[in-house]
């Protein structure tokens, strides 16, 4: 035991798991844990920000580029709210984000007195975006209740978890026996009759896939094992992107897949929520066997042939060891899946001037650099155009797509990996959102490359009013300021590139700097490319 402060109990607490850096921005409620992180501050680096949507964008960023905990610290009400959509974010992404929020004093807690920063019922607001959420009502509660945030972190279906303490508590001293920290995390027991089904299934299928979701992510030589032994092209999704390099002659986009699609007679469907392949393309007469660490997932559309509950690392290893004993003799599918890419290729390279764009960030990015693209018509085609060689050096936003989450997001990617490339590529509206902390890159040295699409529109919605709509445009168009002399005036490195060749000088004039730097790159409207993963194949 020993004499702690709530807020000294917490941060201990964080200490004690290995949490380094913190994203947050201070407020009066806040005090008392800002003073006790001041005293870690050799231990903890705290990164203030100028926003709290910001804050919860890096601890995300953070999050998704390292697979370790985001932490991101914010004041009550409005903070807490301005934190939700990186928060709704990191849920959709199944991302491990601990938001630490401050409360109004303890005794004053729904009683409606309108204290500052009051919400009623904070606590139950959040839990509708969190996967769990918990009050700590003393200081020497805090030690067991960041242990059981740590351990939803770590479990099951990861998703993001809030904690909040009341500024009184924060700064009231007791008695506060540390606890040590849990170093293995319980995981599901392999169902190994499940793992047969599965492997006499798809050992049995002519022509095998899988489909590779964010829950992939780590599944590494396990994923490339099955995907050799049963010669299955491996589609990844968004958030799956990387989970098998681009250059394996496996390896298929959702773009790839949906050419493919209707070829196939059984998908393991991986650590994914399946719902473009099984609600729009169709599944009629597909063999479907579902991996997912969640069994809720497995059956949420349909039932499976098969399901499995199984982390992907050690349910596709366990797969792969198994699929031997049934799997018949198949010939390559390298010469198929070449000919698909091709085409895709083919299909993309006519997405100009949008293509030439994203090819030269490919060209000039390394293996193991970091791309963000915001939602904006950058994304929408690396999502499905962009070659990702590496797990963990593609971050998108899942199904929340949160517009405006790129550059902040990538700030937080960057603090992860300070020694890698990362590059934001954002929109003209998007990047607006969360522009101020352009000070917070200078401030904490945080060398981004942030890429500046400016087509003086929400582009996207422009060109759905003008082709859909008939030209009645509405609220799409934006005047926007001279974004080279707006990133110099907060001491940021700007240049402006116009076309591909310049975008790459550019970009290798950003890798050769050690310090942020923005690069607009006008352009006009840019095609919509969504629409080539869309409808009924099968």
């Amino acid at each position: 035991m020993t004499q702690l402060t709530g807020g000294q109990a917490i941060v201990q607490s964080l200490k004690a798991y290995g949490v380094d850096t913190i994203f947050g921005l201070p407020g009066v409620q806040l005090d008392n844990m800002f003073d006790a992180l001041y005293e870690e501050r050799d231990a903890i680096r705290v990164i203030h920000t100028r926003h709290e949507q910001t804050a919860a964008y890096m601890a995300f960023g953070y999050a998704q580029a390292t697979g370790k905990v985001g932490v991101c610290l914010v004041v009550p009400g409005p903070g807490l709210l301005n934190a939700a959509a990186g928060i709704c974010t990191a849920y959709a992404c199944n991302s491990p984000v601990l938001c630490i929020s401050g409360q109004i004093p303890s005794d004053q807690i729904d009683v409606g007195m309108g204290a500052l920063h009051e919400i009623h019922d904070q606590l139950g607001m959040i839990r509708h975006i969190t996967k769990w959420a918990e009050r700590i009502e003393s200081p020497a509660a805090a030690p067991a209740i960041v242990r059981e945030a740590m351990r939803q972190l770590h479990t099951g279906r990861i998703r993001p978890v809030e904690i909040e303490m009341s500024p009184d508590i924060m700064g009231q001293r007791a008695e506060v026996e540390l606890l040590p920290a849990i170093t293995a995390w319980d995981r599901p027991e392999i169902d190994h009759e499940a793992i047969d089904r599965a492997a006499r299934l798809l050992g049995a299928a002519e022509r095998p896939a899988i489909l590779a979701g964010g829950g992939a992510m780590d599944g590494g030589a396990a994923l490339q094992e099955l995907a050799e032994t049963l010669q299955a092209p491996v589609i990844m999704t968004h958030n799956g992107r990387g989970a098998l390099s681009d250059r394996h002659p496996l390896a298929l986009t959702m773009l790839g897949g949906y050419k493919m699609w209707a070829e196939f007679d059984a998908v393991l469907v991986v650590g994914s929520r399946f719902e473009r392949p099984r609600t729009d393309w169709g599944t009629t007469g597909m063999q479907v066997v579902r991996m997912d660490i969640d069994p809720e997932e497995l059956d949420r559309l349909d039932t499976p042939a098969v399901g499995i509950v199984a982390d992907a690392p050690r349910g596709l290893a366990a797969l792969a060891e198994r699929v031997v004993r049934y799997n018949r003799v198949r010939p390559s599918r390298s010469a198929d899946v070449a000919a698909v890419k091709e085409q895709v290729a083919d299909l993309l390279f006519e997405q100009q001037p949008l293509a030439e764009a994203v090819d030269a960030v490919r060209a000039e990015l390394p293996d193991d650099g970091i791309f963000v693209p915001d939602i904006t018509q950058f994304g929408a085609y690396a999502e499905i155009g962009m070659p990702v060689y590496q797990p963990r050096t593609y971050i998108g936003a899942g199904y929340q797509g949160t517009l405006g989450y790129g550059f902040a997001t990538a700030l937080g990617v960057k603090v992860a990996h300070p020694e890698r490339v990362v590059v934001a590529a954002c929109g003209d509206g998007g990047f607006m959102y969360t522009m101020p902390d352009l000070a917070t890159a200078y401030q904490h040295g945080i060398n981004l490359i942030t890429i500046v699409n400016n087509d003086g529109a929400f582009g996207n919605v422009k060109r759905i009013q003008q082709t859909r709509y008939g030209g009645r445009q509405i609220a799409s168009d934006l005047v926007n300021p001279d974004f080279v002399k707006l990133a110099e005036s907060f001491n940021i490195a700007a240049r402006r590139a116009v076309g591909p060749a310049q975008l790459r000088e550019a970009l290798r004039e950003g890798m050769s700097l050690n310090a942020p730097m923005l690069i607009e790159y006008p352009s006009p409207l840019m095609p919509m490319v969504r629409q080539l993963t869309r409808g009924r194949v099968r």
